[in-house]
């Protein structure tokens, strides 16, 4: 169980990777949809339902231009054989629509996962901008 949780949070990354280039579709696949979701969205909403949760993740996509690049910090991570979650940083270097240049962004970020199915789905994200200091 363990390596498919570890397997599963590398395929995690190739997921954010099509994200930042706009393709939501393989973040679709891993989205609940047969319990309650939500999402705290780095500009502050907060969205709960696992449809209206994966309808702004793919709306949010349509803000990337191809040419972004992704990749997740974790600063922890655990799961037994229902939960699994990872804490960390995503930073990326993104194309916006509309931006001339590339923007990087580095999100702390929350994710947690459940099991259903023998699959691996997410049921929760948090991420915001570190504010300064």
């Amino acid at each position: 169980m363990s390596d498919d949780f570890h397997a599963f949070i590398q395929k995690r990354k190739e997921v954010a990777r099509a994200y930042v280039n706009g393709d939501a579709a393989p973040l679709e696949r891993i989205a609940a949809v047969d319990f309650p979701a939500s999402f705290f969205h780095p500009k502050g909403a907060v969205v709960e339902g696992a449809e209206r949760v994966l309808a702004r993740y793919t709306d949010d996509a349509t803000a990337f231009c191809p040419g972004g690049e992704s990749d997740i910090e974790i600063i922890q991570m655990g799961h037994d054989t229902k939960v699994g979650y990872w804490v960390g940083y995503q930073n990326a270097s993104v194309r916006l629509k509309g931006v001339p240049d590339p923007v990087q962004m580095r999100l702390r970020v929350t994710e947690i996962f459940r099991r259903t199915n023998g699959q691996w789905q997410l049921v929760h994200r948090h991420a915001d901008m570190p504010q300064a200091r």
